[in-house]
C-alpha cells in the first residue's frame, strides 16, 4: 500500500464535499462549508500568498481518499495552527492510513511554515482520531463540552 500526498484542486474540493457529506463523516467531523460553492470559495482563498490553511489530499495507491490540512496557521500565537483530517472512504478505515498521511503532513508543514506547535480538537467519542492523534506524538490536553458535544483538545510540540 503506497500513500502519498497530493495537491488539492477544485475537482478534489468537489468530491470532499460530496463526500464528507455522508452521516457517519458528519457524525464525527465539523463541516464549515454549507455547500459546495462555499467549500470551492474557502479552497480558493487557500491559493492566496497571505492564506491561513493549507491542506493535501490522501491518496492510497492512486485513489483519492481523503484530506488532511491545517487552518488558523498563526505563527505569533500558540498553537500555531490547527489540523485536521478525513478519511472519507470506508473501505480504507482503520488501517494505519490516517496515522501515516498526519505523519506525512506534519513533516512537510514544519518544513513549510517553521511551526513550533500545533493543535487538534476531535470528539470524545472519536477513538480513531484520537489513536491517530497519540500515535503521531500529540498530548492530550483538555476535555470539554462545545455546542452540547464532549470533545478532545491534543496538541503537539513539533520542535
Amino acid at each position: 500500500m503506497i500513500i502519498i500526498l497530493g495537491d488539492r484542486t477544485e475537482e478534489t474540493v468537489r468530491i470532499y464535499f460530496e463526500k464528507s457529506q455522508q452521516p457517519e463523516i458528519k457524525k464525527m467531523l465539523p463541516q464549515k462549508a454549507k455547500s459546495v460553492e462555499e467549500a470551492i470559495s474557502d479552497y480558493r482563498k487557500t491559493l492566496l500568498s497571505d492564506s491561513t490553511s493549507y491542506g493535501r489530499t490522501i491518496n492510497v495507491d492512486g485513489d483519492y481518499i481523503g484530506d488532511v490540512w491545517c487552518y488558523c496557521i498563526d505563527k505569533s500565537d500558540i498553537p500555531e495552527a490547527m489540523l485536521s483530517f478525513c478519511i472519507f472512504e470506508e473501505t480504507y478505515l482503520n488501517k494505519g492510513i490516517a496515522t501515516e498521511a498526519v505523519s506525512l503532513f506534519l513533516k512537510e508543514i514544519q518544513e513549510k511554515y517553521e511551526l513550533k506547535t500545533i493543535g487538534a480538537f476531535t470528539f470524545s467519542d472519536n477513538y480513531a482520531s484520537q489513536r491517530v492523534l497519540e500515535k503521531n506524538k500529540f498530548q492530550f490536553f483538555e476535555e470539554f463540552i462545545e455546542d452540547g458535544k464532549a470533545s478532545k483538545y491534543y496538541q503537539l510540540s513539533l520542535r
